[in-house]
């Protein structure tokens, strides 16, 4: 088995770091997901890391940009963003409903005090990680397999 190829910019560090001591935590649990989920995927071979419009983002060769943030005008709440015009989200609430809380087609958002769904966040995560390999299937591939 091959092992995952991360790339990483010297910003994404730094931009961890600006976090609130409270908020860190939790941007790092989702950080190491993206990276768990990337690794347990065979058809992945490199994750970059790196900062898109300031914000810890993720990408692979076949995949649509995933990105994670806190922001101070929404300080009680943290996001995983997707690519807003993606079928990426619109297929999150479709297999998923209201186990995640979302905005419109573009993100999951959590609370801090909200238990995290690791099993079906990491489904999400692979099926942005893989989106271009999934994109022409029903439910990206999830009505005809699970996982």
């Amino acid at each position: 088995m091959e092992t995952l190829k991360i790339s990483r910019t010297p910003e994404v560090n730094s931009k961890f770091q600006s976090y609130p001591n409270e908020i860190r935590p939790k941007l790092d649990y989702l950080r190491s997901l993206i990276i768990e989920t990337a690794t347990e995927n065979e058809s992945i071979k490199t994750l970059e890391e790196t900062l898109k419009w300031g914000e810890p983002s993720y990408l692979t060769k076949k995949g649509s940009t995933l990105r994670i943030d806190w922001k101070t005008k929404t300080p009680h709440q943290y996001a995983m963003y997707f690519k807003c015009t993606s079928k990426l989200v619109p297929t999150f609430k479709e297999v998923y409903g209201d186990l995640f809380s979302y905005e419109n087609d573009r993100a999951i958002l959590f609370g801090l005090e909200d238990e995290i769904p690791v099993k079906e966040l990491k489904d999400c995560i692979d099926m942005a990680l893989t989106y271009h390999s999934v994109k022409q299937l029903p439910l990206l591939g999830r009505g005809l397999f699970s996982g």
